[in-house]
Order: structure tokens, then C-alpha cells, then sequence
């Protein structure tokens, strides 16, 4: 049996989409609901907006039920699409560096652009 507790961040997957909120399942036995109030701070017109069956999103924990094995979960507070496809993305040592290199060349561009010269 898995540990949760409230305020732990975990990923789900969505298994039914409701006029009223999202249905997931968690890793393990455990089954989740994301009440319409919990997706968005904003109205929520559709879901299938925000959603679609199958995706794994994360989901915030508001409330664990031990004996039911379900959870209470929101999305509203988090970013619940976070680099889920590309967890560890190699960052570049350059850096800004090709971006600094380019910019002489950007800025020639759009002065020849505008016919602007130099003075």
C-alpha cells in the first residue's frame, strides 16, 4: 500500500472525464477525483478542455481515504502538465552564448529591413 499524504505532489492517469471533474487512477489501488473546483481558478467551461482520457498529469493531494483506498486531488495550484514527455532535459553549457552571437546578425537583419544605417 502506497504512502500519500495531503499536500504530496503524485502522477496519475485520467480515466474518465465527468461533467463535474476528473476521474484518475494512481499507481497501485488507488482512485482518484478532481472536482471541477479543483482544476482551475478560472470557470471551467469543459474539461475535456484542460484533459483527455488517458493522459498522465500530476495532481496535488487534498485528502486521503485509507479504507476506500481513494483520493481527493487538485490541479489548480500546480503545474499539472510539467515536462511529463521530457523529464530530464539535458541543459546546454552554452547557455545564452549562440543567442549572443547571433544578435549582431538579428540586429543587421532588421536594420537592412527598415533600411535603417548606422550613424
Amino acid at each position: 500500500m502506497a504512502d500519500y499524504k495531503e499536500g504530496d505532489i503524485i502522477k496519475a492517469q485520467v480515466s474518465g472525464i465527468t461533467k463535474y471533474g476528473i476521474f484518475v487512477h494512481v499507481d497501485g489501488d488507488y482512485n482518484g477525483l478532481i472536482h471541477i473546483s479543483e482544476i482551475s481558478n478560472d470557470f471551467v467551461g469543459d474539461i475535456h478542455d484542460y484533459v483527455k482520457m488517458g493522459e498522465v498529469i500530476y495532481c496535488q493531494i487534498l485528502e486521503v481515504n485509507e479504507i476506500k483506498l481513494q483520493l481527493k486531488l487538485s490541479i489548480k495550484n500546480i503545474n499539472y502538465k510539467a515536462n511529463l514527455n521530457n523529464e530530464n532535459i539535458a541543459e546546454s553549457r552554452l547557455g545564452f552564448l549562440p543567442l549572443k552571437n547571433k544578435l549582431p546578425e538579428w540586429i543587421q537583419e532588421k536594420m537592412n529591413e527598415y533600411k535603417i544605417t548606422k550613424e
